[in-house]
């Protein structure tokens, strides 16, 4: 059992408060997820050539990635002040070039997403001590997806958190848990397709991102989950202009829909929707099983 929550405002001057009217979303949901959290927030779009790189590193030597960053390519490292266990290198330098050197450098240095909009976050503990470490209330943008996790198919790690990536502004968050993992894995690793744990949301994520690789959109790709992807699950998926939510064909996994001109809201339980603003008139809802919800941003 886990929670999902999503938000996605329309009002442009409501994108300041996006992570206060997230807040008490998220931590409503922690009995259904007490022991990691996250959050991805997309937020205005870098200029030309820039992405960001969101980075979690346990007593991780910041000013050191920074120096020899500076030394090995020429330029200063763009690296934001970390907080908590997390720092975003901003570059204009191709992901081929940064994630190799990252990688091969920094082991133990994990990249949390990789886009020119998306921000991200996680960390194991509750989600009121994930909130408050990552200060989620300041957070602006315009739409965002979280998850509270309660663990059942691998450890509790920051890593096996979700959300999920995969490619360039793209997340995923799950609940249920999914029966062939391992299938898909064995399917996808031949193709190139790399894996960086044994949670087997991952495996979803790294399937839509195989099939958006080979020219679906995302709404086909998940046409095409439908098909390869077997157990329960509420998918609930976010990129740069998008909020998508999906319930494989039994509907197991709850979900509650409350849309006002405002905003659309999304969560496992209604509770979490209970405080936003002029909820009363939303237009609520739970989403049919094997059918796509797609909002734009």
């Amino acid at each position: 059992m886990c929670g999902i929550v999503g938000l996605l405002v329309k009002k442009t001057h409501l994108r300041e408060h996006l992570g206060e009217l997230m807040m008490p979303m998220l931590i409503g949901m922690s009995d259904r997820g007490s022991d990691s959290a996250g959050l991805a927030v997309f937020t205005e779009t870098l200029k030309g050539e820039d992405r960001k790189y969101s980075l979690y590193g346990n007593k991780f030597n910041w000013q050191g990635l920074a120096h020899n960053y500076q030394t090995h390519f020429g330029i200063e490292a763009n690296l934001t002040e970390p907080v908590g266990d997390r720092a975003v290198l901003t570059s204009h330098l191709s992901p081929d070039t940064i994630k190799p050197w990252l990688k091969q450098n920094y082991p133990q240095l994990h990249i949390l997403s990789t886009g020119r909009t998306i921000d991200l976050y996680k960390d194991i503990g509750t989600p009121t001590d994930v909130a408050r470490r990552y200060n989620f209330q300041s957070l602006k943008g315009s739409h965002l997806v979280g998850h509270t996790r309660m663990a059942t198919e691998s450890a509790v790690t920051p890593d096996r958190a979700h959300p999920f990536t995969a490619g360039e502004d793209f997340c995923l968050v799950h609940n249920g848990s999914l029966s062939n993992p391992n299938e898909i894995r064995r399917k996808l690793e031949p193709r190139g397709i790399k894996f960086e744990t044994d949670n087997d949301t991952e495996a979803a994520c790294r399937f839509l991102e195989w099939r958006m690789q080979e020219g679906d959109d995302l709404e086909a790709a998940m046409s095409k989950g439908f098909e390869e992807l077997d157990g329960f699950y509420t998918f609930l998926m976010g990129t740069a202009d998008k909020l998508a939510l999906v319930r494989d064909a039994f509907g197991c996994k709850p979900a509650v829909v409350a849309e006002t001109d405002d905003y659309v809201a999304i969560a496992s339980e209604f509770r979490s929707l209970a405080h936003l603003p002029d909820v009363k008139h939303a237009h609520i809802y739970e989403p049919v099983p094997e059918e796509m919800y797609v909002w734009k941003a």
